[in-house]
């Protein structure tokens, strides 16, 4: 007679598969070892993509990009206070020559949002960022702050700051 887990074999098998919530009358297998995450204390981890990153986010339908600095991301979408990702160059001219600007605070809902990227330099390339605050001299984060309710915001200063320096020339 053929035997099958210690029982002899008939027409029927009876198969052990492992069962968690089975106490210990599924002998065949072995214990399922779960960990315990009600005694481990966890980290608050920080979010990467939090109020004040700066990021470049892909749209479609249609098809565009923004850079700028994340207000509020959410599971309806994303707020960011910036600019459209062709406008940059313009941007710094007009920062450099002590223009005033207002950045667009947008909210683009999730189902158009392709991709979102933090500003991080690439191996030599360096971010949208670095390239800012290189020629203009200033915080990218502080200058596109979204405007307070008397209508500036914290770059305001920094730009006629250096506005007043290029108008007197080199010293």
């Amino acid at each position: 007679m053929m035997m099958f887990f210690g029982q002899p074999c008939t027409g029927i098998h009876r198969y052990s598969v492992a069962n968690s919530h089975a106490g210990g009358d599924n002998r065949c297998m072995g214990k399922i070892q779960r960990p315990n995450t009600s005694s481990v204390s966890r980290k608050p981890q920080a979010a990467t993509f939090s109020p004040g990153s700066m990021v470049v986010v892909t749209l479609c339908n249609p098809r565009d990009k923004f850079w700028g600095m994340v207000l509020a991301l959410g599971a309806e979408g994303l707020s960011l206070s910036g600019i459209e990702l062709a406008s940059f160059e313009d941007l710094v001219l007009m920062v450099k020559e002590g223009e005033s600007f207002t950045p667009a605070v947008v909210f683009f809902p999730m189902h158009r949002i392709e991709r979102i990227e933090l500003d991080l330099p690439d191996g030599n390339l360096s971010s949208l960022s670095q390239r800012f605050s290189a020629q203009t001299g200033l915080d990218p984060a502080k200058t596109l702050a979204p405007p307070d309710r008397s209508g500036t915001n914290a770059g305001d200063a920094g730009r006629m700051k250096i506005a007043r320096q290029l108008s007197k020339g080199p010293a």
